[in-house]
């Protein structure tokens, strides 16, 4: 049998969700049923030394190559249609533009065109990410089949509506991580639903608890209570703002705890600002990139997750796993997989009631125990979400 052809496309595998989704899906993926290509945009992410050996990663595209050099260089190789795309881009990012799809927007508005279509045809074509990724595989790439993952709940409106319509009109299959990224999804694009379908973040349970053990990987102090959050440094979609509100909240209250933070991100300087204005230098520690972050989860006391809106939460999930009792704001998909006084505690996006819940876990271990009692008896793991995925390949 004649192995299928399929492409995957991705901005990096930097230590993220969905890039952690995706390992977990190449991992789990029959080699002999597929021939697999993964295109970046960036290299060098953290996730790249658990990608499978079958999979082969494409050489960085022309224009990424052009970026990286030095702006002399980049003067020096005379290619002033890319010189002019990246001048372009630069520009327009610069008008105040901080939600990522308006960025995604604006880079395949002026970059696209110094992007060469990949020569090689495909059965199948997979952006595994909304925004860039969808954007390549709809403009840039010759296959039978094209599919985008939607990992996130979100809600274009206006401009970045229209623009995005016509990359989804043109997709064989929309695929969304959760039941109600698929709902927010089809709510705004109720013509596309028909196409829609719902596959899971791939978790592999085994994997985690295997790299849990290391335990030369924690810098978590055991010897007072601790928290921790994973998430890229944002305040719009991760709430950032909300764990430091909380955060100062706690220490005020004379909790005596460390808080972590494991990721990296532009709201890092404001953060840095806060933190210094109310001594909590001591307190909250901002533990960089990982890409085995599952020790501290298992060495944290209770995992917090303060998102604004989230395609499935797949940071809860891994706690879940490792039995850390969790603290997470009410976000769209948040009861997916959330169950209230069960399994951990979800509250109002709202440092004061982000604090109460963490508090109350500290300070009542009937109820700690109760949850960490629970999440033993959760089932672990989704690795069967792949038969979906060849059923639908077929």
């Amino acid at each position: 049998m004649r192995k299928k052809k399929l492409l995957i496309v991705i901005e990096s595998l930097a230590a993220a969700g969905a890039e952690k989704s995706l390992i977990s899906f190449l991992s789990a993926l029959d080699y002999s049923r597929f021939e697999v290509d993964l295109q970046l945009f960036k290299y060098g992410g953290e996730f790249e030394q658990y990608l499978p050996n079958e999979v082969n990663l494409l050489s960085p595209l022309d224009y990424t190559v052009f970026v990286e050099k030095r702006l002399g260089a980049q003067l020096l190789s005379f290619d002033f249609k890319k010189l002019l795309a990246r001048i372009k881009y630069s520009i327009a990012i610069r008008q105040g533009i901080t939600f990522h799809m308006d960025k995604a927007r604006m880079y395949w508005k002026h970059v696209s065109p110094c992007f060469r279509t990949n020569p090689k045809e495909y059965d199948v074509a997979i952006g595994y990410a909304q925004g860039i990724p969808t954007f390549y595989v709809v403009d840039k790439v010759k296959a039978k089949q094209k599919w985008g993952w939607v990992n996130v709940s979100y809600r274009p409106t206006g401009i970045n509506y229209k623009f995005q319509e016509r990359f989804y009109e043109s997709l064989s299959h929309i695929v969304t991580v959760s039941n109600s990224a698929f709902d927010v999804f089809s709510e705004i694009y109720p013509q596309f639903k028909q196409k829609m379908l719902v596959l899971w973040d791939m978790l592999d349970a085994n994997l985690i608890q295997k790299m849990a053990e290391i335990k030369k990987e924690s810098q978590i102090d055991k010897s007072i209570p601790s928290l921790l959050t994973i998430a890229r440094l944002n305040k719009t979609q991760k709430g950032y703002d909300i764990i430091l509100g909380a955060c100062k909240i706690l220490r005020n209250r004379g909790l005596h705890f460390k808080w972590y933070a494991i990721g990296r991100g532009t709201y890092k300087e404001e953060m840095d600002q806060f933190i210094a204005e109310n001594q909590l230098e001591e307190t909250f520690i901002f533990l960089g990139t990982t890409p085995n972050p599952y020790p501290y989860i298992k060495d944290a006391t209770i995992y917090v997750q303060t998102s604004r809106h989230e395609g499935y939460g797949l940071s809860i999930a891994e706690a879940r796993i490792l039995n850390t009792p969790v603290v997470t704001t009410e976000f769209d998909a948040v009861y997916n997989q959330m169950i209230p006084e069960k399994n951990g505690l979800v509250v109002k996006q709202d440092p004061v009631a982000v604090a109460d819940a963490i508090q109350r876990l500290l300070t009542d271990q009937e109820l700690y125990n109760s949850i960490v009692e629970y999440q033993k008896q959760e089932k672990k793991g989704n690795t069967e979400e792949i038969e979906k995925f060849y059923n639908l390949i077929q």
